[in-house]
């Protein structure tokens, strides 16, 4: 049987997915909330496998709770029903750790199809939001690349060395500069690149200096 917590302000909402899924064979609601705080309650006490979370709610809301809960029990899966498609709301929930995000006017029988799935382990998204982060992705893409193209040559060739796992010691051996030289030039590029340490800044340069 699939768990799953029901969680919307709206009692009329609740009311509908409950009496809904309570006619699947596989599925059993075992508890609803009217807000984030009694959602992220009810997973402690009841450890559900999804969680069907609204997003606007008064008190904590629906991105806070998903954050929650999935802090308290990563095993649960987060399916975001909501009357919202905007980036301001997809992008955030996403990034919260829910594994769908659909819209209200879903059609009962997809909506048991996507929470199946869901609970198999996919991640399934409204075509909107889908298109809202393809979008975001492509941003930040093109965000990386233009603060690489701020490196400076050196900067590159000190960043292609962390890249390979260097100390600044061997990198300075390797570039014939001073120790002192390449940590100016490691802060540089930590800042440069908005990261906080080495390995970002490795990782970073394997994306996108193809290292």
């Amino acid at each position: 049987m699939i768990k799953v917590l029901i969680v919307d302000d709206h009692h009329i909402v609740r009311r509908g997915l409950l009496f809904f899924l309570k006619t699947q064979k596989d599925i059993i609601v075992v508890g609803e909330a009217a807000n984030g705080e009694e959602a992220v309650r009810l997973v402690a006490e009841h450890c559900p496998d999804v969680v069907m979370m609204d997003l606007v709610m008064p008190g904590m809301d629906g991105i806070e709770a998903t954050r929650k809960i999935k802090e308290l029990s990563p095993q649960t899966k987060v399916l975001i029903l909501t009357s919202f498609s905007d980036e301001d709301y997809v992008i955030p929930a996403i990034r919260a750790g829910a594994s769908g995000y659909q819209l209200k006017d879903i059609e009962p029988d997809q909506l048991v199809e996507v929470l199946r799935s869901i609970y198999q382990g996919e991640h399934r998204l409204h075509p909107k939001a889908t298109a809202h982060m393809i979008t975001h992705v492509s941003h930040v893409e093109q965000k990386e690349g233009r603060l690489v193209e701020e490196l400076t040559k050196r900067e590159k060739e000190v960043l292609a060395e962390i890249a390979k796992g260097k100390s600044n010691k061997e990198i300075a051996a390797t570039l014939m500069i001073t120790e002192k030289t390449v940590k100016t030039h490691v802060s540089n590029i930590l800042a440069k690149l908005n990261v906080t340490d080495r390995t970002q800044a490795a990782l970073y340069a394997v994306k996108h200096l193809g290292l």
